[in-house]
């Protein structure tokens, strides 16, 4: 039995320390890729800002909507969600955007955003504008 115990060897101690070396420098790379993904992404989002400027119910058939971004970084509309509740929106695909771009430049830029859509008066309208860098932006409003 003692003879067992006297065979075993081990790994030098400079092996054992150069190793974690090693792993402590993998988890810190790894660590920080991590941290600049997240704050780039984070940053595009945190830049624009929008909100609706104002609604133009004059139309019976139509519903035209500008939007304005007040934040620090150029927003493109992706999608428009419209419904009467704010779980019912449904993408409308009846929409023009006026720039076509679909850019709303930072610092108060505007877009016209023209839906196509019968609203009725006395019903609230839900809205929701998507961007490119994933926010959502909503609005609620009853049609005159």
């Amino acid at each position: 039995m003692s003879l067992m115990l006297k065979s075993k060897k081990g790994i030098s101690p400079i092996l054992a320390t150069l190793l974690l070396i090693v792993i402590a420098v993998a988890a810190i790379v790894v660590t920080y890729a991590w941290v600049l993904t997240f704050t780039t992404s984070q940053t595009e989002r945190a830049g624009e800002f929008l909100s609706v400027a104002n609604l133009n119910w004059s139309n019976s058939s139509q519903i035209v909507v500008d939007v304005i971004n007040s934040g620090t970084a150029d927003s493109v509309v992706l999608r428009v969600y419209l419904g009467t509740s704010s779980t019912g929106r449904v993408e409308q695909t009846s929409v023009t955007y006026s720039p076509t771009s679909r850019i709303v430049s930072k610092d108060g830029g505007v877009i016209r955003i023209t839906i196509s859509y019968s609203w009725t008066s006395g019903i609230r309208y839900y809205f929701r504008v998507l961007t490119e860098a994933g926010n959502n932006w909503d609005h609620n409003e009853r049609a005159p």
